[in-house]
């Protein structure tokens, strides 16, 4: 009896010792992890904040500009009139500045509309119309890809650590816009009422593919082309620059806002899925941490007993009887 006894001491206070040394060395494992993550972790971008701030001060320029001095707009004019001389230097020049514009704010319809009148002037209106709806085409893509690099490299990383990881429902949106981002922003570039200059930057923030956003850029070339045949039907490069007639606005809102309810009511039926996928493999993964964890504590514990309570633990035999 006395014997049995002093086994079964020793064996409870093998295992207690046994699982002391096993949260020790998980906690200095944590503790090893967290040392080696900390230096990443404070480690300042010296250079997103640069180009951010370089893009907040052109931003803020452009903004007061519009409001004020209006500096951008008559630099615009004086383009445009400098182009009716030089037609073919003039066609790679409007595809570089309108390519800054995109990048940098700067609201893109008095050039898209000063290029119909300009280049239907040259060359006929029906002409005109294709080289300008070409030109604004090739310069505002090359443009909106620009700033979808940049506000990837800026706000994709942040946002996905800070946000995605966290919160389900933006996991969700996240990956129904980089499983179906092409149908998605396909219908946001063919509805005039999206911010074309704003979802660029907001697109690099999200899952979408640099693929599918350049495809879904095709969605720009029906409004590309209405204003530039509004500008080439103009009587002079100041008509082109007004507002677009009454009709045409009335008609493009009501446009815009049936295509982009569109696209809001894919977006949110692919999310729906996607939002159901995550919960169902977070369930599943923590039902099979669970299982992992009973397995491991099984190990410790047999791994803190005598060899001959060890075959007792696989064999289900008492070894002493």
């Amino acid at each position: 009896m006395d014997e049995q006894t002093s086994n079964s001491s020793y064996q409870h206070s093998t295992i207690e010792e046994h699982s002391s040394y096993h949260r020790y060395s998980t906690a200095e494992n944590t503790n090893n992890n967290d040392d080696d993550t900390t230096p990443s972790k404070r480690k300042c971008p010296w250079g997103k904040i640069l180009v951010a701030t370089i893009l907040i001060g052109i931003v803020t320029f452009v903004i007061i500009d519009s409001l004020t001095t209006k500096y951008i707009s008559t630099g615009f004019q004086e383009f445009l009139t400098w182009i009716e001389s030089n037609l073919v230097a003039g066609v790679f020049a409007f595809m570089g500045v309108y390519f800054i514009a995109t990048v940098c704010f700067v609201p893109g319809s008095l050039l898209t509309l000063g290029s119909g009148f300009v280049f239907g002037s040259a060359v006929g209106v029906g002409y005109g119309v294709v080289l300008a709806s070409i030109a604004v085409f090739v310069g505002a893509s090359l443009g909106s890809i620009a700033a979808f690099l940049l506000g990837r490299y800026l706000m994709r990383d942040c946002v996905r650590r800070r946000l995605v990881k966290k919160y389900p429902v933006i996991e969700a949106i996240d990956e129904a816009l980089q499983n179906n981002g092409l149908k998605i922003f396909l219908l946001l570039r063919l509805s005039p009422i999206v911010p074309f200059n704003a979802i660029n930057y907001i697109a690099g923030v999200t899952g979408i593919s640099l693929k599918d956003y350049v495809i879904a850029l095709i969605g720009i070339l029906p409004g590309t082309i209405l204003y530039c045949f509004i500008g080439a039907s103009a009587g002079g490069l100041a008509e082109a620059e007004q507002e677009v007639p009454q009709p045409v606005t009335i008609a493009s809102i009501v446009v815009g806002l049936v295509l982009a309810f569109i696209a809001v009511f894919i977006a949110s039926r692919y999310a729906k899925k996607e939002f159901n996928k995550i919960i169902e493999q977070k369930q599943n993964s923590k039902a099979g941490e669970g299982g992992q964890n009973e397995d491991d504590d099984m190990i410790d514990v047999e791994e803190g007993l005598p060899v001959d309570e060890q075959n007792n633990v696989e064999t289900g035999v008492d070894m002493d009887n």
